[in-house]
């Protein structure tokens, strides 16, 4: 039973969709993109944020909080429980992260969106502040390979399974792995 769900989840991790501005490319080439555009952002003094709902919303602090530490990388979780609730209440739910990309974000900062369906409103309306602002936009979704989000980036990783655990775990060890494998993803982005 166990050995299936991996077999099942190594499935969905293989046939993960990766594109660049339209572009499809291979796994290797958009975690090495995905490594450069954090790295390049960090070096001329730019930071990178993380949004989710629910399961992504641990990924993101996770993932943030990881980049930081043991990555050495700006990176934050937009995720404030008293900001949330305070933009949700003033501005309403679909508002809370669009809001914190327009008070906080600059052009050249990078913005990793993370969403399992790809059609969270927060998160669409954040990813569209971000793109006017001038973000790079670095998209995570699943379940339909045709939802709004995974059109919106320009880097967008796509695992096509209807599951939320294989979407979710397959997100984190993306994720996890680009940091893991920094680098020789930077030494492969700069070649």
């Amino acid at each position: 039973m166990f050995s299936e769900y991996l077999a099942n989840l190594k499935q969905a991790l293989e046939q993960t969709k990766v594109d660049i501005q339209g572009a499809t490319v291979t796994i290797d080439q958009g975690l090495a993109h995905y490594m450069g555009q954090i790295w390049t952002a960090q070096q001329r003094g730019h930071r990178t944020f993380f949004i989710g709902n629910g399961g992504s919303a641990g990924i993101c602090t996770h993932s943030a909080n990881d980049y930081s530490k043991n990555g050495g990388l700006r990176c934050m979780a937009l995720h404030d429980g008293a900001v949330l609730t305070c933009l949700g209440n003033d501005f309403g739910f679909e508002y809370i992260f669009s809001k914190q990309i327009e008070f906080h974000a600059l052009k050249g900062d990078v913005l990793i969106a993370i969403s399992s369906s790809g059609c969270s409103k927060d998160i669409l309306n954040a990813v569209t502040q971000a793109k006017a602002q001038g973000l790079f936009v670095i998209s995570f979704s699943g379940f339909g390979e045709e939802n709004p989000l995974r059109k919106m980036g320009d880097l967008n990783f796509y695992i096509p399974s209807q599951e939320y655990g294989f979407v979710e775990l397959g997100h984190q060890i993306i994720i996890h792995s680009a940091l893991d494998m920094k680098e020789s993803l930077l030494k492969e982005f700069s070649s």
